[in-house]
């Protein structure tokens, strides 16, 4: 049975990030995702983490200035040095969370600087692979639709596999969220039986909107299944937009999930 992780950036954003764990985990949830842990004290997530009793499946690379647009910088070949600080600080965050896998966003490019752009993704992740996987942690890249991110350098399945083989390490593998391939190619089903044995981690939220399955044209009762028969044993992160309240769109997820009791704890103290 195909088992999900809340990404907390998405979810539970009734409260503060800090008590989204607690949310989640008395949402039934086992565990969570996230794209940054950086702003918040690792001692403090990692408590949060232990007293929800709940895992951490997946974060980010640092990805320059979010909240000013930026959506990565590992193809900028002028934030090299940036990149490979990040590159430790991830490893630093991912390994006190225990967080196995840690993806890499590409970021905005220029059509006219995308040579040199790939260039210096590929050298990057040339660099950050083994790296990671000296600290036990695997690393991943992750097609971006260029819908909602006008302009993101890695878009479709097949462009980041050609990147992931000119890279050529065991320790990088694909990030395939549905939601992001079925707005820029579909074929859903058939790409995920194709490169199965390349993926790392699945993330999902339906078309349009990027609400909870069910709201959409997707079908995910089908895709589940198909999963689940593959034999994929890793998580499914739920990185989608709530349609309403989160808790008030999780009917769909409740096949899947043992509801914990009602006695969770729940961190009231939050880090701005």
């Amino acid at each position: 049975m195909p088992r999900f992780a809340a990404n907390l950036t998405m979810l539970f954003n009734e409260v503060p990030f800090l008590d989204r764990f607690g949310a989640a985990a008395a949402s039934g949830f086992k565990a969570v995702e996230f794209l940054f842990p950086y702003e918040y004290d690792k001692a403090v997530l990692k408590d949060t983490i232990a007293a929800n009793d709940l895992s951490v499946v997946l974060h980010n690379l640092p990805a320059g200035n979010w909240a000013g647009g930026e959506r990565g910088i590992a193809s900028d070949p002028g934030r090299v040095a940036e990149f490979r600080d990040g590159v430790t600080r991830a490893i630093d965050y991912a390994t006190a969370l225990g967080c196995p896998r840690v993806n890499c966003l590409a970021g905005i490019v220029r059509p006219e600087n995308a040579p040199q752009a790939r260039e210096t993704l590929v050298e990057n992740l040339r660099f950050a692979a083994p790296r990671l996987k000296n600290a036990g942690i695997e690393l991943l890249l992750e097609p971006v639709n260029t819908r909602d991110i006008p302009g993101f350098f890695v878009n479709r399945t097949r462009q980041a596999l050609d990147i992931i083989d000119e890279v050529a390490s065991d320790n990088l593998k694909l990030q395939f969220d549905i939601y992001h391939a079925q707005v820029m190619e579909g074929d859903l089903a058939r790409t995920i039986e194709a490169e199965f044995d390349r993926i790392g981690h699945l993330q999902l939220a339906d078309n349009p909107g990027r609400h909870e399955p069910g709201t959409g044209e997707i079908n995910y009762a089908y895709l589940f299944r198909r999963i689940d028969e593959l034999g994929y044993e890793g998580w499914i992160g739920c990185e989608y937009k709530p349609r309403a309240a989160t808790e008030a769109g999780l009917g769909w997820l409740a096949p899947y999930l043992d509801k914990k009791p009602a006695s969770t704890t729940h961190n009231k103290e939050s880090i701005a």
